[in-house]
């Protein structure tokens, strides 16, 4: 049958692939009566360590809640500053907001689109505690540039690794080179569960201990607390990403192999620009972005493709210092211009991608991208 539209998720094929093995574990959830903190959730937490690499795993509520987590566990609070990059989902910033610290945003690489090491210097202080990059669109950040800074002022590292889950450099994996790694579990990412749900991973035994307890009300036993928070991830939810986790690695490969087809495919088009994928990187393409080099004509680029079959959508069309609630003055500050990432964002269509995509679905989206090139660049 011909190919009339292309949907931007895949989540339904994706259960449908893996549907045995899910409804499995959850059966398992349901029977054993334990469904918080119970065996399923200790199972994921031992299995996501060991793909990890790090001595501990923390699952937690949500993306948002495990880098404000860890802020809390390394004392990062009033007074103090983290600098991340404004072109980013908002939790980020939020997270340092929650934490009650200072976010201080500087700008991009123009071609990785991950923060800019070379900008990072200038923006520290003596009240910068922390350093957050975020491993954008499922490319990592330059992180060896960024710990020797880190290590030169004494200051942590957290990454933001919500979208490049089994990404990795050319000289280290994710969460080699920095104090913890804060991941989103939300069902739009490639390690997806069927609500929300996050996690922590790190080999620092502070932020194991401390996270452990501000997830559970400050709770090291039954009716002993402290202060803390609630932030669980459920055991349902865990039955679900340990299925989906023996199949990640997998399901990245296929990413990157319609990444290729799309970018061979579109190659020559004049109205975009193509995604950029440092050499010797694994970027797992959680999105694939294009970006409109006439950005004025974004929204009519994106709506022709809508219109057209293709579910094409923008993510970050509004960067975190253009938001109406960014907390200008002592929530955040910003250090140099930000022109590449106000450029990311006014620029940016994320085309249809997730591994169970169809050969045929991406040669219609490249043809109907190609078709929108033509109009366009009259």
């Amino acid at each position: 049958m011909a190919v009339k539209e292309v949907k931007f998720y895949g989540h339904v094929r994706q259960y449908n692939e893996m549907k045995a093995d899910i409804d499995a574990n959850i059966k398992k959830v349901l029977e054993s009566g334990e469904y918080v903190h119970g065996p399923m959730n200790k199972q994921f937490e031992k299995e996501f360590a060991e793909f990890s690499g790090t001595k501990y795993s923390i699952p937690c509520g949500n993306g948002t809640d495990a880098l404000w987590l860890v802020l809390m566990a390394l004392g990062v609070g009033e007074g103090d500053e983290v600098i991340t990059n404004a072109n980013t989902f908002f939790a980020t910033a939020e997270a340092i907001w929650i934490a009650g610290a200072t976010a201080v945003l500087v700008d991009c690489d123009p071609k990785t689109k991950c923060i800019d090491p070379a900008k990072i210097e200038a923006a520290i202080t003596r009240k910068t505690r922390c350093i957050m990059p975020v491993h954008l669109y499922g490319q990592c950040c330059d992180m060896p540039a960024i710990k020797k800074i880190a290590d030169k002022y004494k200051l942590w590292v957290i990454e933001d690794n919500a979208q490049a889950i089994d990404a990795a450099g050319d000289t280290f994996k994710i969460g080699e080179l920095s104090d913890a790694v804060a991941t989103s579990f939300i069902i739009q990412k490639n390690l997806g569960c069927f609500g929300d749900g996050g996690a922590i991973v790190t080999n620092n035994e502070q932020i194991n201990r401390v996270t452990k307890l501000l997830r559970a009300h400050g709770s090291p036993a039954r009716n002993v607390h402290s202060f803390g928070f609630n932030s669980r991830l459920d055991d349902i939810q865990a039955g679900v990403l340990s299925v989906k986790l023996k199949h990640i690695h997998e399901g990245n490969n296929r990413r990157i192999e319609w990444a290729k087809r799309y970018t061979a495919g579109l190659q020559g088009i004049q109205t975009c620009e193509l995604p950029y994928v440092k050499p010797g990187y694994r970027h797992i393409f959680h999105l694939y972005v294009i970006d409109v080099k006439n950005a004025s004509k974004r929204d009519a680029m994106l709506k022709w493709l809508n219109d057209n079959g293709v579910d094409a959508k923008t993510h970050y069309s509004i960067a975190i210092h253009q938001q109406a609630g960014f907390p200008w003055g002592k929530g955040a500050r910003i250090v140099g211009d930000l022109t590449n990432a106000d450029y990311n964002a006014a620029s940016c269509i994320s085309l249809p991608m997730f591994p169970e995509l169809t050969a045929e679905e991406v040669d219609f989206v490249i043809a109907k991208v190609k078709e929108m090139d033509k109009v366009f660049a009259k």
